[in-house]
């Protein structure tokens, strides 16, 4: 589920019957529950809108899903000749990685 920006979690319990998730891809734990699509749904635009005020009235900055940035775990061997490629062309890794991530996404979303 999408909603201003942020992601949410659906899980099932079976055991208690009822619809569960948190939003995704950011430190804080933010749950919600429903016993249906359409409560779920809801619980979870309350939840966002809940952290958004919670922020608001701490005066801190809501974290944000994306915000541009993250570590990736290569192995040493492609660390190296990703840091020497973008020597040789007079690029930095981290434009190296992004045209990377970009031609492979774009492949891969043409297959």
């Amino acid at each position: 589920m999408q909603y201003k920006r942020y992601y949410g979690s659906v899980h099932y319990s079976d055991e208690d019957q009822v619809f569960f998730g948190k939003i995704e891809y950011i430190r804080s734990l933010v749950s919600y529950e429903g016993t249906d699509v359409k409560s779920l749904k809801q619980a979870f635009e309350e939840a966002v809108e809940d952290y958004l005020e919670l922020c608001e009235s701490e005066d801190v900055e809501p974290e944000q899903a994306f915000k541009g940035s993250f570590n990736v775990r290569t192995g040493s061997d492609l660390h190296r000749k990703a840091t020497l490629y973008a020597r040789e062309k007079g690029l930095n890794l981290n434009n190296v990685v992004t045209e990377a991530l970009k031609k492979y996404l774009s492949h891969a979303n043409s297959t």
